[in-house]
């Protein structure tokens, strides 16, 4: 159970990946999708009742597949995301006496915790098994005395080239790129206002801003009140494929997020060879190693961020040890063992069910 692109979020690809890698694996998966499209398509329209129009069949599903399964997989999300959609499923498993993973992916989970723990707390514990991708959710849950199971990140290595050193100068620019949703909690406008201070000092400095979100008018806004157009590009949604791609020509990441967990964004960025610098929030700390696999810097400080940003463009023996550490973290998200650690949980659930 879990959500699938559009648009291109981190839970949504790992559903992705997740369903894809097990299939091509040999399994027999059956995908629940918590965001299929509305029907009729008009009902996206209205507030209020389109939820309904989406839970309900998601409900009558959910209840189908119970009873046939070895074992429920539910990734799982903070806020009304878990209300709709994890808790229910983690219901329904139970009354259908089938197992049930609870994958918990939300950066925001310490305050959702601390806001709904009282409606939380039953559901959690009739997971046969929690599952989280960092251990900075581990260590969340263990303050509320729930033990939680490290399984990383799904990464298809093979998708991604790390096989050349970046040029700081190819083609005579220097691109640097964010491939972040355009929410508030990313906040991409540190970024861009980093961006216009590294500007100053990089010649032919170019910001590639992939995604799209709420925030893309103030964003493209703030570009025009920066007196920026011209070098920062605003991709809009763009496939994985082009993700990749994206990559293969990028001189420099920058994540200026304010709550996270173990963005994919980063762990892609080092898996292709692309030096990151980032905020250092949430579960970033325990994915990157500040002054070794990256830079770290403090929430919305633009200036902070653009200083990191340029030392690293103009300091080659450093760029280069972060990118051959930044590598290395990366393929400890491998999809192959990661499966494997996955396979492991499943075959383990289903005998003790049998």
């Amino acid at each position: 159970m879990g959500p699938l692109p559009p648009p291109s979020g981190g839970m949504a690809n790992q559903a992705l990946q997740l369903y894809e890698c097990l299939k091509g694996r040999g399994g027999e998966v059956i995908l629940v999708r918590t965001n299929d499209p509305y029907r009729p398509d008009i009902v996206r329209h209205i507030k209020g009742i389109r939820a309904l129009f989406r839970l309900i069949p998601y409900l009558f599903q959910l209840w189908n597949v119970a009873g046939r399964v070895e074992v429920m997989h539910v990734l799982a999300n903070s806020g009304w995301s878990w209300h709709l959609f994890a808790a229910p499923a983690v219901w329904i498993a139970r009354l259908r006496n089938t197992p049930v993973i609870v994958n918990y992916r939300g950066g925001e989970a310490e305050s959702f915790f601390h806001s709904s723990w009282r409606v939380v707390e039953p559901t959690l514990n009739k997971a046969s098994l929690i599952v989280v991708p960092s251990g900075f959710l581990e260590a969340v849950f263990a303050k509320w005395n729930i033990e939680a199971k490290v399984i990383p990140n799904i990464l298809d290595l093979e998708r991604f080239d790390a096989s050349r050193q970046k040029d700081m100068s190819h083609n005579n620019v220097t691109r640097i790129v964010v491939t972040r949703n355009l929410e508030a909690i990313y906040d991409v406008a540190t970024v861009i206002r980093a961006f216009a201070i590294i500007n100053q000092q990089v010649a032919n400095a170019r910001l590639i801003i992939a995604g799209s979100g709420p925030e893309m008018d103030a964003l493209k806004f703030l570009v025009s009140e920066l007196e920026l157009e011209g070098t920062v590009e605003f991709t809009g949604r763009i496939s994985n494929v082009q993700i990749a791609e994206l990559y293969k020509d990028a001189n420099l990441m920058l994540n200026a997020s304010l709550v996270d967990n173990s963005p994919n964004a980063l762990i892609e960025a080092m898996a292709s060879g692309v030096p990151v610098v980032s905020s250092n929030v949430g579960g970033i700390p325990y994915l990157v190693e500040d002054g070794k696999s990256g830079l770290l810097v403090p929430a919305k400080s633009p200036e902070v961020l653009a200083r990191a940003a340029i030392r690293v463009l103009n300091d080659d023996v450093l760029r280069e040890s972060l990118v051959d550490q930044g590598r290395k973290v990366a393929k400890r998200f491998d999809k192959n063992s990661v499966l494997q650690m996955l396979e492991n949980e499943y075959r383990t659930l289903a005998g003790r069910s049998a």
